[in-house]
């Protein structure tokens, strides 16, 4: 039995990495605020469907790799990550059950808690956004989630990733 169970953390390190590039994919100017949260929806499928191939500490590190790619204060991110990890770790069981769309919405809401975090650390350093257009990046990975959900699941089955 034990021989047919994988621990492939390679492949989250991998999409975590894959996250990261497509979150500094250059956009024009104007679509800036329609970009998903990559890294944020991977941190919350791999903690929730996952839990044991990621750790905090990844996920700390992910976030200060995604500062230094977007050049914003050196745990920024990290903090932002971290609170959406513990937001996971509490829906873990309850959000498995949930369909699609009820995953959509509540990766919508975890992905705003991310913005908010963000965005409160702007706002210490005297930048914070004027509208709530800082929400939007909540809005288009909720509709981004059914497609990498799909994808993750089938590359989680694939790789025999516990």
């Amino acid at each position: 039995m034990s021989l047919l169970k994988s621990h492939n953390r390679w492949l989250v390190v991998l999409t975590y990495m894959v996250a990261l590039l497509l979150s500094v994919f250059p956009l024009v100017y104007t679509a800036r605020w329609l970009r998903p949260e990559f890294v944020t929806i991977f941190v919350i499928y791999w903690v929730i469907f996952s839990p044991q191939q990621t750790s905090l500490m990844l996920i700390f590190w992910v976030g200060c790799l995604q500062d230094l790619l977007e050049a914003s204060l050196l745990g920024q991110h990290a903090l932002a990550l971290l609170t959406v990890a513990y937001l996971s770790l509490l829906l873990g069981q309850r959000f498995k059950h949930y369909l699609v769309w009820q995953q959509s919405v509540v990766v919508f809401l975890l992905v705003m808690a991310h913005q908010l975090v963000d965005n409160w650390v702007h706002s210490m350093q005297g930048a914070s956004a004027v509208s709530l257009e800082f929400l939007m990046p909540a809005f288009t990975s909720a509709l981004f989630w059914p497609l990498i959900w799909m994808f993750l699941e089938k590359a989680r089955a694939n790789f025999r990733v516990t």
